[in-house]
């Protein structure tokens, strides 16, 4: 199947990521309202790393 989207390897790392943790969600067969539950979680505490890491580059 040929199509016009770029390959995954060319993606940006940030939609790499995104694929692999999409594939690594699905073979857990997780239930998605746990998943969903879960993103804003993790979307905190990468927050916070990343402010961390801003000050001390400050």
């Amino acid at each position: 199947m040929t199509t016009d989207h770029p390959s995954i390897d060319q993606a940006p790392p940030a939609v790499q990521l995104a694929v692999d943790l999409i594939m690594l969600l699905e073979q857990h067969q997780l239930d998605p309202a746990v998943v969903l539950a879960a993103l804003p979680i993790v979307t905190r505490d990468f927050q916070r790393k990343l402010q961390n890491q801003q000050q001390a580059q400050q």
